[in-house]
């Protein structure tokens, strides 16, 4: 596919503006549909997290509230993992049974949040004057804490992207029109 940029933004290389036009805000429009199922995906995942750690601070009468921080993270993630799969990240054994690719798109986007959470507590510890080395510390420190999340993270991957191989596989959609469409009587029964 060639893509060329145009008085209208980007659009795939068309002889009229018009059919440009269309198929840019058709993109425009899956791009934004496919972040809202990632961000969807991950804001569940963020939000159960933050739900467990309010509840067992909780017992330590220690008041913890970042839910709209979970919101704000999935959609960044979100993005992210879209500009990876975009260039291609963990396509490598893209061919190989489904276990194969889906555990290494699990790690190769695993190494690519770690990079993110790494950059994320860098910022954070520039803006709130803190040691940027302090928040690499392990034993107590935050430093583990990024590596539970980094964890976190890598075992969420894994459902995740069995779900987006295997509808890879099948053909796009063929999986959603599995799990939400119905489906015509007389299957198998009980």
């Amino acid at each position: 596919m060639r893509y060329s940029v145009g008085r209208k933004g980007w659009g795939r290389a068309m002889s009229s503006d018009h059919a440009s036009s269309g198929n840019a805000k058709q993109r425009v429009r899956n791009e934004l549909k496919e972040l809202l199922v990632v961000a969807t995906y991950l804001a569940l995942f963020f939000v159960s997290l933050t739900t467990y750690r309010k509840l067992v601070l909780a017992e330590y009468h220690i008041g913890y509230f970042e839910y709209g921080w979970a919101l704000m993270e999935s959609v960044v993630l979100a993005k992210v993992i879209l500009i990876g799969e975009l260039m291609h990240v963990g396509d490598r054994f893209r061919d190989r049974p489904l276990i194969v690719a889906t555990l290494w798109k699990s790690l190769a986007f695993g190494l690519l949040v770690a990079a993110f959470v790494i950059v994320e507590h860098s910022v954070s510890a520039l803006l709130h004057h803190r040691p940027v080395s302090g928040e690499f510390q392990f034993g107590g420190g935050r430093g583990d804490e990024m590596l539970a999340r980094i964890q976190l993270m890598l075992v969420a991957f894994i459902p995740f992207f069995a779900f987006r191989e295997v509808d890879r596989v099948l053909g796009e959609g063929k999986l959603f029109e599995l799990f939400f469409r119905r489906r015509a009587a007389g299957g198998t029964g009980s």
